[in-house]
């Protein structure tokens, strides 16, 4: 995936805009608490599951900023910590919706904690957010690439 990205980036140099209708750059927050054994899940309000907080670089190609505004603005949870190398890339299909075509996200994954506080306060953007133990995490989702950052965490 790290590769498909690469060709992707060069191929592609409005790539951090979300009007580039093929694809575009995304960053993603894999939001721990202080523990590390729990991970914050929003329940997207568009796609209907349970995923890490993330969106659209919107031109931003510091996409490690990226990840960190979205888990902010997402969980409004202040004084989080950004580990700002990279931890995970997935390349994943958006479906087609109102004006938008099918597109790809090229997600580009960071490790977040949060370190003072985990009250978190639900965006317009979820339907809930949940802190989730790692352990549990089968119960909130089936996405593969999530198992992927589960089993990252545990090594780590």
């Amino acid at each position: 995936m790290v590769d498909r990205l690469s060709t992707f980036v060069d191929d592609h140099p409005d790539c951090f805009e979300r009007s580039l209708n093929v694809g575009h750059i995304t960053g993603s927050a894999w939001l721990l608490d202080a523990s590390g054994e729990r991970v914050l899940l929003t329940h997207h309000r568009k796609l209907n599951l349970w995923l890490q907080p993330g969106g659209h670089a919107d031109g931003d190609s510091n996409v490690s900023r990226v990840a960190l505004r979205e888990a902010v603005e997402e969980s409004g949870i202040q004084g989080l910590v950004l580990d700002d190398s990279l931890f995970d890339v997935d390349i994943h299909e958006i479906p087609a919706r109102k004006e938008e075509p099918l597109h790809y996200h090229y997600d580009c994954r960071f490790v977040v904690r949060a370190t003072s506080s985990d009250r978190y306060v639900v965006s317009p953007e979820s339907h809930d957010l949940q802190w989730v133990s790692i352990e549990r995490i089968r119960d909130y989702t089936d996405e593969a690439s999530i198992f992927r950052m589960v089993d990252k965490t545990r090594l780590a």
